[in-house]
């Protein structure tokens, strides 16, 4: 296969992962609902180290084990973030959203002469 070729299928599989991964944040909206029902935190330790256990387990290569919990964190964080943006505040009216990883712009001053 040629470079293009290898891109193409590399382009379909990221089309794959993102159903994939917007389905897998939809069970955790799911599950969110469920743990506010029952009062239960959002954050759960114990069951974010079963996930990175398990594909790390599953994995064969070329990613290395360390790059599928690197990689999971940050699943498992999104998944998170999307659990506590579709819980109501608490008036009960839109959800809260969290602030973006952007920096603040800073005021450029100059110097005159």
């Amino acid at each position: 296969m040629s470079i293009e070729d290898w891109r193409k299928k590399i382009d379909q599989i990221d089309m794959e992962l993102v159903e994939l991964l917007n389905q897998r944040g939809q069970c955790a909206v799911e599950i969110g609902k469920i743990k506010e029902g029952l009062k239960v935190a959002i954050y759960d330790p114990s069951r974010e180290k079963s996930v990175i256990r398990n594909v790390q387990k599953a994995t064969k290569g070329p990613l290395t084990r360390q790059a599928m919990k690197r990689l999971f964190e940050r699943i498992i964080d999104e998944s998170r973030r999307a659990e506590r943006e579709s819980r109501p505040n608490e008036e009960g009216s839109a959800p809260v959203r969290t602030r973006t990883n952007k920096k603040p712009k800073r005021k450029v001053t100059r110097k005159t002469k």
